[in-house]
């Protein structure tokens, strides 16, 4: 079932972890009044998102009126955490009308090419979720995600693979 968010507006848009490191689970929400809609995401697309978005706002004049962070409190996920999909594609902007960051999420989508399905079957669109940022939670949303990211398993200094707490076969210490 192919679902779509629009948000022009946002209440919060943030990033979770469920499980701990070496086993956590990613997940990203966006929040607007009741609704609360939710996608799964990887660690390294997260991380990535945050550094694209800190650029985006690098490049942008800063002429503006300082805005307000959001609380850290406004940034903390609201459960249940079922996600309506799992993160593919990722598209971010920026529109100077409004002066606001867009953060478009779109679903992974496979399709085998040995599987029989109906010739309508390219046709059906991903699901979508796309929201419209103020710079405050841009930067509110690249800080916690970075942080998240960063309470991971220390990596390497060797390989720079993740360290286990029970150890870690590294390849360049044969």
């Amino acid at each position: 079932m192919t679902v779509y968010y629009d948000f022009d507006e946002v209440d919060s848009f943030t990033i979770g972890v469920v499980g701990v490191p070496g086993s956590r689970t990613f997940f990203l929400q966006v929040r607007r009044g009741d609704t609360h809609v939710t996608v799964k995401c990887e660690k390294q697309q997260s991380a990535a998102m945050a550094t694209h978005i800190r650029k985006v706002l690098d490049d942008l004049p800063d002429d503006l009126p300082r805005q307000v962070l959001p609380l850290a409190s406004e940034m903390e996920p609201l459960g249940p955490f079922e996600p309506v999909f799992v993160l593919g594609p990722i598209g971010l902007g920026y529109d100077r009308d409004n002066d606001r960051v867009m953060v478009q999420l779109e679903e992974f989508n496979v399709l085998d090419e040995e599987l029989d399905l109906p010739d309508d079957a390219d046709d059906e669109e991903a699901s979508t979720v796309r929201l419209f940022l103020t710079r405050a939670q841009a930067v509110a949303f690249c800080s916690r995600t970075e942080q998240i990211v960063a309470a991971g398993r220390p990596p390497c200094r060797w390989c720079g693979g993740p360290v286990d707490p029970g150890g870690h076969p590294c390849p360049r210490m044969n």
